[in-house]
């Protein structure tokens, strides 16, 4: 029964992947703006539960709407007084300008926390093991796969069946026809910002127990998010999930049945499904 633990921990590394990647796919998708700080809102939502449960005594479970909205926050002063000026920049500019955001913010957390890596004591019935047809499966693991179910089925409802999900939609496809219309194009954009900024913040706080948190998080992850927004397809939800899970358990397998290759399957996966279909795997371009 160890691969069953091996692919829910890979299940759950994904879920972990999906959540940080998922605004970043979006914002590319749908923005064409190329964010490379957004993994910098990430460790902001980290450092914003290490300080409310370190400092403050906060439990965990209350620091991550907090990590939630501190990160959405942040970014929408970012997209309001920086990005906003760039969005008809070159992709050089753009990367110019949210690299320097990231390299800054690295800077500051060192300063601010140092460059140790960050504890945080989880709740006792988030710790330990929960058996299931006799395998033995991480409380915490369970509980992050279930956060992000949760999130994954309540942002495909919203962009199905809501009013604002077929503003996106619309913006998405032909932004000159939705301004016609009178759609705020704008504001839809600043509101997917935020959401995708604070996802990734809720990811950074979700991460802490299972991969650290230290200032070079945010290049550390940078990373894995940008191979994950190309196997997926920019814009698509099911693509950043489907890509999360592939890359999650490649890796995690990888690591336990090849060590000698280590991470380098996840770039393998990569190369393979991009030559085989090189907008991703539910890209629209």
């Amino acid at each position: 029964m160890a691969i069953v633990g091996v692919l829910f921990d890979g299940f759950a590394y994904g879920m972990l992947l999906f959540l940080l990647s998922m605004g970043l796919s979006v914002t590319l998708g749908m923005m064409n703006f190329v964010n490379l700080a957004h993994c910098a809102f990430a460790m902001l939502g980290g450092y914003v539960t290490v300080t409310l449960m370190n400092r403050l005594e906060w439990p965990f479970i209350a620091t991550l709407p907090v990590a939630f909205v501190a990160a959405a926050l942040a970014s929408v002063l970012f997209e309001r007084t920086l990005y906003r000026r760039l969005y008809r920049a070159s992709d050089l500019d753009q990367v110019l300008l949210t690299i320097g955001i990231t390299f800054m913010s690295v800077a500051a957390a060192a300063y601010v926390y140092g460059t140790v890596q960050q504890p945080v004591q989880l709740p006792s019935y988030l710790r330990g093991y929960v058996t299931i047809i006799g395998v033995n499966f991480s409380a915490y693991r369970l509980f992050l796969v279930g956060i992000s179910l949760v999130i994954t089925l309540v942002l495909v409802l919203a962009l199905e069946r809501t009013r604002y999900g077929a503003q996106v939609r619309a913006a998405v496809d032909n932004q000159r026809m939705a301004r016609g219309l009178g759609i705020d194009v704008d504001g839809i954009f600043a509101v997917t910002f935020a959401l995708g900024s604070g996802l990734a913040g809720l990811g950074g706080a979700l991460a802490i127990d299972i991969v650290g948190l230290d200032p070079s998080f945010a290049f550390t992850f940078l990373i894995y998010v940008l191979i994950v927004v190309s196997v997926g397809g920019l814009g698509s939800i099911g693509g950043s999930f489907a890509a999360a899970s592939l890359i999650g358990i490649t890796d995690v397998a990888g690591k336990y049945y090849v060590p000698e290759l280590g991470a380098f399957l996840i770039y393998l996966v990569m190369l393979a499904v991009l030559m085989w279909r090189p907008a991703g795997l539910f890209g629209r371009r």
